[in-house]
């Protein structure tokens, strides 16, 4: 577990509200790049647009479309590492590739689902380093331009306007321990083998709380430490369950893509909400606190929003 951010600030501090169940951060994990593997945290600061540094960097097609595990499994195989100045990238059999953190290039338009932003190209080493990492040809890094806005769909949002990097749709993935507790059990039951969750990666991963209980929160607050535990350090408003494609299948040992998984869910988490999709964790938007510093151990309150 590391410890990767950069200086927090100090947000307002407000007296945390009376909520309904509380819990505690179990994990922190980012995922630097879209669809490579993820990193475990210690402790990471939390901006508008999520925690520091994820999907931060993204893959794109020769029309720079984004490519993820969905198309092509042997993403899950390169692991990225933060270091002081850099993003290192690790592949099976290759040279370790390092890109500057704060590396400019020139801007192109990337497609990440319906949305068109502007980004910054990586050059010519990174994408062949990919090229030939993954076996596909045209493949290019880019990375966030700060100066570029992403919105959040506010269909989920209420109305409330927020912005992300290269996620899915939303800047932070909410999952708790006790359903993947849950899942493998399914998974054991039926003969297979269990699952880690960052198949499913979530950025905070919470303990002391029932299996799926953030399908029915919506305002989640992160207190300070033990002895200003009755303050909020910041808050986050839990948006949209979050639908599940075959990703959760692909083996991150080997990338190879089997059923189980999959099979396990359809059996028990169909939901209405999204049509009748599998879900498993919940999208949040950050309301208040960017700048925060969180911290495994930190203990969460939330209230819930049954419909």
């Amino acid at each position: 577990m590391s410890d990767l951010t950069s200086t927090p600030t100090t947000p307002a501090v407000l007296m945390a509200p009376e909520r309904d169940v509380s819990a505690t951060i179990a994990r922190l994990r980012i995922y630097p790049v879209k669809s490579l593997g993820g990193i475990e945290l210690a402790s990471a600061v939390l901006h508008t647009t999520g925690l520091q540094w994820d999907r931060h960097w993204m893959v794109v097609d020769a029309d720079g479309v984004f490519v993820s595990q969905r198309a092509l499994a042997r993403m899950a195989l390169v692991q990225p590492e933060l270091r002081e100045s850099t993003l290192a990238l690790h592949a099976p059999g290759r040279p370790t590739l390092e890109l500057p953190l704060q590396a400019l290039g020139p801007q192109r338009q990337v497609r990440v689902w319906d949305d068109t932003v502007a980004a910054l190209d990586m050059g010519d080493a990174a994408a062949q380093w990919l090229q030939q990492s993954l076996g596909t040809g045209g493949l290019r890094m880019v990375r966030f331009d700060p100066a570029v806005q992403r919105e959040c769909s506010q269909k989920w949002t209420q109305g409330r306007a927020a912005q992300t990097q290269f996620a899915d749709g939303y800047p932070v993935l909410v999952c708790t321990s006790t359903a993947m507790d849950e899942l493998n059990a399914r998974l054991l039951a039926q003969g297979e083998a269990a699952v880690g969750m960052e198949r499913f990666r979530p950025n905070i991963v919470l303990g002391d709380t029932l299996a799926h209980d953030e399908d029915h929160w919506s305002e989640m607050d992160v207190l300070g430490a033990p002895s200003q535990e009755s303050a909020v350090l910041a808050s986050l408003r839990l948006v949209k369950p979050c639908a599940r494609c075959p990703i959760p299948d692909i083996d991150l040992a080997t990338a190879v893509s089997r059923p189980a998984v999959g099979d396990a869910l359809r059996a028990y988490r169909q939901d209405a909400r999204v049509n009748g999709a599998i879900t498993f964790g919940m999208n949040a938007i950050v309301t208040q606190g960017a700048g925060a510093l969180l911290q495994v151990g930190q203990r969460v309150q939330a209230s819930y929003a049954f419909s």
